[in-house]
């Protein structure tokens, strides 16, 4: 499993958006609190349910409040076939670093 920094996921959105795919496994009162622009949702316990939704040729950015769940959803979609990436510290910590207009909860 790959760890990217906010900092590394919002170059890589800047630059080439397309190369990626974003998926959320938060809750959906979370999702709708906040969420980054594009990414798919699928609550972690929902997540062998939602893989039809992913392209196995492209990496997944995996996002979650803290990078707790998104590190167990890493490890199960790598088992999958995926290439999985957490982000570090969630979207708590982009909110903190990248985005500081997003809420935090």
């Amino acid at each position: 499993m790959q760890n990217w920094l906010p900092q590394d996921l919002s170059k890589q959105l800047s630059t080439a958006p397309e190369a990626i795919q974003l998926l959320d496994v938060r809750e959906p009162w979370e999702y709708r609190l906040v969420h980054l622009e594009n990414s798919h949702l699928v609550p972690l316990s929902q997540l062998t349910y939602g893989l039809n939704n992913l392209n196995k040729a492209l990496p997944v950015v995996v996002i979650c409040h803290h990078g707790i769940r998104s590190a167990h959803a890493c490890y199960l979609l790598e088992r999958l076939g995926f290439q999985a990436i957490n982000l570090t510290g969630g979207i708590d910590r982009w909110a903190r670093e990248v985005d500081p207009s997003l809420p935090i909860y």
